[in-house]
């Protein structure tokens, strides 16, 4: 048998950018339209919305019924990785309970988020508090950025002049649906701020924006959309890229490490075929990390050599530290009004039409830093989820009669509950900023491996009583928007005990700042253009470089943040050749 052999692939691209989802895709996307020859590499299979996505589906064409066994969020749904992957493990010091998704596809998660599309505020780049630190850059030199992006992708939303919830260029928003009314008046009642929502999601065809559809209102934007009506970095990014000739996409390549040479300098990658399990190693002019945050973090801590001991970029030793996911907590119930409804065609946007930002003033709270709210419910398609979901208060559900009765059963009587209960429930879900602290970390975990003989992390993550705090608010804020709207609670209304509902962190999948960036380097991995301060010809370009996030959805931050630094290598290239 022939020794085992690592195969180099002759060519030399004038960047090698690792990971496809928003903050890959972006740089990608700018580099190739700016006539750079670019290498991205993905971890998992190639993805096409338009040919791959399983959009129109029926939950009952399922054999599990739309049950998350196979992909977290349903069979449909466009997520083909999820938090616990065979064969590729992670693992977790005592009392940690972090939780890490990781998506294998191309697009990354782009392709099942949220579509919430929220700019980061002057406030959140510089706090005012003192609590952490600020970041290198404000907000007005993120502007412009976030204004390129809001017109290249598009967005809906709406001019409301809030100054730490910064407007963008919108298209027209969707409508309230009619459980988003009762909403806005309960939340009224509880002094809770409601506005239209704010979603990466083409609800106008625009002169700007071409070779997309605009959305059809089918709610389904989990699933990716076929006519690109919603945005996804596959279709809106890589492919149109691809089409200049100058962006190569290797998929199913797991990358094990950044190559570097006596100088320190990076020099390319090496990556698995995870089909063959073949090894190879390709060479690239500057390296691009747009893999996650957590991932990015590992690659460099893995790339160890003479030049960095410690991995590349971390002579500060700050890769992986202070780390940080959004807190997340919520509650359900449903509206007796709203029992036995017509049926129509309700879906809309499979993103927020409406929700709260942070409103709260915290000289007079116990925690330091807000939340926003969003909101669901309504008639959107029958899942797994509702299926299994007659509510029940204390075991008994209303009759058609409007007498109590004993919930569950079978046949009929059970159809007839789910036909009563459709299109009546209501939720609310809180997503707040959870303070980046250097005690929240990976590492690479010394003994264990995954399949492809890549050493994994190792987590370290606690809440704290900050977050506690505010998850408590949010559930006590949810409450009296429920009851100010007449709605019956259903879920359970978590104490002290259960964290007050606080999700489990990494369950938001909003993680950032294993890369944070700065102007000092024993402080800092990057500088303020997402380079590595100990190796000039990498830069990272997802959440990771994040100092500290807001109570904001992270993905438009990432988009803009990319293209900054994508026209920075661009103008040092520039001035290289000059």
């Amino acid at each position: 048998m022939s020794a085992f052999q690592i195969k180099e692939i002759p060519e030399v691209y004038d960047a090698i950018v690792v990971g496809s989802g928003a903050g890959g895709g972006m740089a990608g996307y700018i580099l190739a339209n700016a006539g750079l020859k670019v290498l991205m590499l993905e971890a998992g299979p190639f993805f096409d919305p338009a040919k791959d996505a399983l959009q129109m589906r029926w939950p009952w064409e399922s054999p599990r019924r739309g049950a998350s066994t196979i992909r977290p969020f349903g069979d449909f749904d466009a997520a083909y990785g999820g938090w616990q992957l065979e064969g590729e493990p992670y693992s977790k010091v005592n009392g940690t309970e972090f939780e890490w998704f990781r998506a294998r596809m191309l697009g990354g998660r782009t392709n099942h988020w949220g579509r919430i599309s929220l700019r980061m505020g002057p406030d959140d780049f510089k706090p005012t508090d003192g609590i952490t630190d600020a970041w290198p850059i404000s907000y007005d030199e993120v502007k412009p950025f976030y204004d390129r992006v809001d017109r290249m992708i598009g967005i809906y939303g709406t001019v409301e002049g809030i100054r730490n919830e910064p407007d963008g260029i919108f298209m027209k928003p969707p409508k309230p649906r009619l459980n988003e009314l009762y909403i806005a008046r309960g939340a009224k009642k509880a002094g809770v701020p409601v506005i239209p929502g704010r979603g990466a999601v083409l609800t106008e065809a625009s002169k700007e924006i071409k070779g997309r559809g605009t959305c059809f209102y089918c709610g389904q934007c989990g699933r990716a959309c076929k006519v690109y009506g919603d945005f996804s970095s596959s279709s809106c990014l890589v492919i149109p890229a691809m089409k200049t000739g100058n962006l190569k996409v290797i998929d199913n390549a797991m990358v094990r490490e950044v190559l570097s040479n006596a100088e320190g300098l990076a020099t390319g990658v090496s990556y698995v075929d995870t089909k063959s399990l073949q090894e190879y190693t390709v060479r690239g002019k500057t390296i691009i990390l747009g893999a996650s945050a957590c991932e990015s973090a590992r690659l460099l801590l893995n790339s160890k050599s003479a030049a960095h001991p410690a991995g590349i970029a971390n002579s500060s030793g700050l890769v992986g530290k202070y780390l940080h996911d959004s807190t997340g907590a919520g509650l359900s119930g449903f509206l007796p009004q709203l029992l036995d409804r017509k049926r129509y065609n309700e879906d809309g946007t499979g993103s927020v039409h409406i929700y709260s930002p942070w409103w709260g003033d915290h000289s007079k709270l116990q925690f330091p830093r807000g939340y926003h709210i969003e909101y669901g419910g309504g008639m959107r398609m029958p899942s797994y989820g509702f299926m299994n979901w007659v509510p029940s208060v204390n075991g008994q559900v209303p009759g058609s009669d409007g007498q109590a009765k004993q919930a569950g059963g079978y046949g009929a009587a059970l159809k007839q509950d789910y036909r009563r209960f459709y299109g009546a429930n209501v939720g609310m879900a809180g997503r707040g900023t959870a303070l980046a602290r250097k005690d929240n970390y990976c590492e690479i975990d010394p003994t264990k491996v995954d399949k492809y003989g890549i050493p994994i992390l190792r987590f370290h993550y606690k809440w704290a009583n900050e977050e506690i705090q505010q998850a408590k608010h949010m559930m006590d804020t949810f409450q009296e928007i429920m009851h100010g709207m007449g709605a019956i609670i259903t879920s359970k209304i978590h104490t002290a005990d259960t964290l007050y509902g606080l999700e489990a962190p990494g369950k938001i999948i909003h993680e950032g700042g294993t890369t944070r960036m700065g102007n000092d380097p024993k402080t800092s991995v990057l500088n303020k253009w997402g380079q590595a301060h100990d190796c000039p010809n990498v830069y990272v370009v997802d959440a990771g470089p994040f100092v500290q996030q807001g109570d904001k959805n992270l993905t438009w931050t990432i988009l803009a943040l990319s293209m900054r630094t994508a026209e920075y290598i661009l103008e040092q290239k520039k001035k290289l050749n000059s």
